[in-house]
């Protein structure tokens, strides 16, 4: 997760004191892209410090703004290198870094370049972005890129949930029985990959036509078919009581919706204020669930103990 490189200004290629300035966020992969697009362009690119961020988060969460950008375009000392006042910005940071406020506090004029750094080639050539360039789009193929990684750490999490679940199944009131906790464990994991999947796999899969705007939203829908598929279609309810059945509805939905929220840090509300609602909104409901969860898994446990 220190996936980042320093805050600096770069050279590309053999830039000189007309060559183009292009800012960008720290975030390694990020960086790598706009190389890779620009491989081409004898170019200034300004890194900003934006935690490791990319550009759209982190401009939404305020780490890449006006501030960070004048901050930046000092110390790098950006008057010096180059003759022309004019920084290529990503357009989808337009909404943390005012323009007019740049201008007046380092004299470099703000123009905001196309959505993709594949268009910047064309967008530098000539000097305008057409429609197309501005274009917000979220195809498959940008998706599918993206789900190893997304797999990947949803799994590292799985492997924490996997031994709290074999401690779980295993505890009685002498302590942990080590074959009771395989057998009881195992519906529990099956259920946990399910939600794993659904949230790191189907949601990013099915995107588009998911109901709802929210990722929370779009993530607890899929967990709940996936869950209510294992649970009752592949029959992993067998030998459960009413409570941990009801913890199971209560956690892996909520546990599916919490890895889409969290998918590369997305959401399809794209404005500052709709990223903090979204999570204003998903992150209560979510502990919520995690609280009631374990009021089941407690319940569960005392009616099985209880009975024997």
């Amino acid at each position: 997760m220190r996936y980042s490189v320093p805050a600096g200004l770069y050279a590309l290629g053999r830039p000189g004191p007309d060559s183009p300035v292009i800012v960008t966020a720290n975030y390694k992969l990020t960086f790598d892209v706009l190389r890779k697009d620009l491989a081409r362009t004898d170019c200034w690119i300004l890194v900003l410090e934006t935690r490791g961020i990319n550009v759209w988060c982190a401009s939404a969460g305020g780490t890449l703004d006006t501030e960070q950008l004048v901050e930046e375009v000092g110390k790098a000392r950006l008057s010096e290198v180059v003759r022309h006042r004019v920084l290529t910005v990503p357009q989808l940071c337009a909404q943390g870094v005012s323009a007019h406020l740049v201008q007046e506090q380092t004299g470099f004029y703000v123009r905001f370049g196309p959505v993709r750094s594949s268009d910047l080639p064309a967008y530098l050539a000539e000097g305008r972005a057409s429609p197309s360039m501005r274009r917000v789009t979220f195809a498959t193929r940008d998706r599918l890129v993206l789900i190893p990684m997304e797999l990947g750490r949803s799994l590292k999490l799985f492997l924490v949930f996997a031994f709290a679940a074999i401690l779980y199944a295993g505890l009685a009131p002498g302590g942990v029985l080590l074959q009771r906790a395989w057998i009881g464990a195992l519906p529990l994991l099956g259920l946990g990959l399910g939600a794993c999947f659904s949230g790191s796999l189907l949601v990013p899969l099915l995107l588009p036509i998911l109901p709802g705007r929210a990722f929370a939203t779009k993530g607890w829908l899929v967990g709940a078919a996936v869950n209510g598929a294992l649970l009752h279609g592949a029959g992993l309810a067998g030998g459960m009581d009413r409570f941990l059945i009801a913890a199971c509805w209560l956690f892996f939905p909520a546990a599916a919706s919490c890895l889409a929220l969290s998918f590369t840090g997305a959401t399809t509300f794209t404005s500052p204020s709709g990223v903090r609602q979204e999570v204003r909104i998903a992150l209560p409901l979510l502990a919520a669930a995690l609280v009631l969860t374990a009021v089941a898994l407690a319940l569960s446990k005392v009616a099985t103990w209880a009975s024997r």
